[in-house]
């Protein structure tokens, strides 16, 4: 579970950025944006960052507030499952990231596949949509679905990508240093029960 100052400044950030969506009364458009200064005052106290980065990264929305999506692949290959070795900290990872505007989830994790891992690959089924603050992620502003998505591989072989330096596929009791904020142990343990247990249901939160 995500600290407590963490998941206020969200929800405070979350309720100006609604509410200077739709107000119209200039002292309303006030209080909201005080309200969301405050949630830029709590990140900065506690994460050290400057306010003017928070405000770019975390307070610079507009619109109706709702969550992100991150979007993974899951593929089995003689009972291994693919990871990419991510370059930004060095630590493996399901391929996969940010939803795009105009793809849909299938769309967005064929394509994350062939750019972090060389496969070609079609999308086979959901397996979970999870809330990243009830999983255990480093501390982040923003709110975070994770789509995991089982997929098969069609063509290609194993190759980095602009974001990763290489693939490999790993056994469930040999999983490497794992990218904890990109996909956990328990998740991907998780990922391996749908290899054990095909019909399971698709799981939720």
């Amino acid at each position: 579970m995500e600290q407590k100052w963490l998941t206020w400044a969200k929800e405070i950030q979350a309720i100006a950025q609604t509410g200077l969506t739709y107000a119209r009364d200039v002292y309303d458009i006030e209080r909201y944006q005080a309200l969301r200064e405050l949630s830029v005052d709590i990140l900065a106290n506690y994460t050290y960052e400057s306010k003017e980065k928070i405000r770019l990264a975390f307070a610079g929305d507009e619109g109706y507030a709702t969550p992100k999506v991150d979007v993974r692949g899951v593929i089995f290959r003689e009972d291994k499952i693919l990871l990419v070795r991510e370059k930004l900290d060095g630590n493996w990872a399901l391929p996969g990231g940010w939803a795009d505007i105009g793809l849909s989830p299938s769309e967005v994790v064929v394509k994350e596949i062939a750019e972090e891992s060389g496969f070609q690959a079609e999308a086979v089924r959901l397996l979970a949509v999870l809330d990243k603050k009830f999983h255990a992620h480093p501390p982040e502003p923003y709110h975070v679905y994770k789509l995991f998505i089982l997929c098969r591989i069609v063509s290609g072989e194993a190759a980095g990508g602009v974001e990763t330096s290489e693939a490999a596929f790993f056994a469930e009791d040999e999983l490497p240093e794992l990218s904890q904020e990109r996909n956990t142990r328990e998740q991907l343990l998780t990922m391996f029960q749908f290899l054990k247990n095909p019909e399971n249901p698709v799981i939720l939160d």
